[in-house]
């Protein structure tokens, strides 16, 4: 089992890829990391001793002052240099760099020079150095007015705010998941390559991504209608979108009832042709789910008796309740990286409609057990 230590776990990128890794508990140990070791040599020197990899992802990238981006990127990288200096431990190093390297950013600039400087210990002690040199990452999580157009747009348009298109420039993108497994495969298959340049997913206009994260606050937000997503990158941008959703202040949201002599209709849900819809009857006192997921898009709809959904995102504590009630039928919408359930509170049967995005596949469930 190889043990693994993430600088900036508690990041964008780090956040996803700790996750990911614990989900690979059998073949992985995390030792965990705090940004407080930084200020620490000897609490630096035993976490770089206890590690087969360090994947060095912390980094500062905004900063009124220019001159501390760079110093800070740079300390930081020698610090670890230091620290294995003082230990016989020779780990894999991986290390995210961004192609800012390129465009004389003092971001950039000090990505590259860090990128050398752990570079070179490696080649003295003939160890594992990959470099990746990553394009724009997006992905749920990442914090708005920071450092990813796509997470302002989305979290404007969710505000009813107007988003600005500063300028309309092509830019490469790489969705979190499929950075966080490429940097996985480094550690199954060490690559020493010191400028490694990581493949986007999409080359896109921005004003191209505007347009589709307006076209999901159309239909998914003012309509309740799930936009077609006909490509992984329509998909990973619609879960992207939907991750700023203050899920508090929208959920749940109530069904229009139509009555006549005949009884009643509930249109549940306009999927333009996606996905599975299933049906459920579960008995008083009775909880189903206890499972997250990472890409899927689901709805719980509660038809006829009482139930309490319950939600809390993967490495928090929070909980979120919602109590559903089918004298006045409503949904909630499972977010990914969020394990949820649903109990029956009622004294009778609990109808409960189920939809979900894609058909479950046996040998791709992308559905993990964790108590709420």
């Amino acid at each position: 089992m190889k043990k693994i230590g993430i600088t900036g776990q508690s990041g964008f990128i780090g956040y996803h890829l700790y996750n990911h890794i614990k989900l690979l508990s059998d073949k992985y140990k995390i030792i965990e990391f705090k940004k407080e070791y930084f200020d620490s040599l000897n609490n630096l020197v035993e976490f770089v001793s206890e590690c087969d990899t360090i994947i060095h992802l912390a980094a500062i990238n905004r900063h009124d002052d220019e001159d501390f981006i760079y110093n800070e990127n740079i300390s930081l990288a020698k610090k670890i240099v230091e620290a294995l200096k003082k230990t016989n431990n020779k780990p894999q190093i991986i290390f995210s760099s961004s192609i800012q390297e390129n465009h004389d950013t003092i971001y950039g600039l000090s990505k590259k020079m860090a990128r050398e400087i752990l570079s070179n210990w490696a080649n003295t002690n003939c160890v594992n150095f990959t470099g990746l040199v990553i394009p724009n990452v997006f992905g749920p999580f990442c914090k708005p007015n920071y450092n990813s157009f796509i997470s302002t747009f989305s979290y404007k348009l969710i505000n009813n705010e107007k988003p600005l298109l500063n300028q309309n420039k092509e830019v490469d993108l790489i969705y979190i998941d499929n950075l966080i497994n490429n940097i996985i495969s480094h550690i199954d298959k060490p690559l020493n390559n010191d400028y490694y340049l990581v493949e986007a997913d999409e080359t896109i206009t921005v004003e191209n991504v505007l347009d589709k994260l307006i076209n999901y606050k159309y239909n998914y937000i003012d309509k309740n209608i799930i936009p077609l997503l006909n490509t992984s990158f329509e998909l990973n941008l619609f879960n992207t979108f939907r991750s700023y959703i203050n899920y508090e202040n929208i959920f749940p949201i109530k069904y229009i009832l139509h009555e006549d002599d005949r009884g009643s209709f509930i249109e549940i849900v306009k999927t333009n042709g996606q996905g599975q819809i299933s049906f459920s009857t579960t008995k008083p006192g009775i909880t189903r789910g206890n499972h997250f997921h990472t890409r899927k898009i689901e709805r719980f709809s509660v038809i006829k008796g009482r139930a309490e959904i319950n939600i809390r995102k993967i490495g928090t504590d929070k909980i979120y309740n919602f109590i559903l009630d089918g004298d006045a039928p409503s949904f909630v919408d499972m977010p990914i990286w969020y394990t949820h359930n649903i109990k029956n509170i009622g004294d009778d049967i609990l109808y409960t409609n189920f939809w979900i995005n894609e058909f479950f596949d046996e040998q791709n469930p992308d559905t993990y057990f964790e108590i709420v």
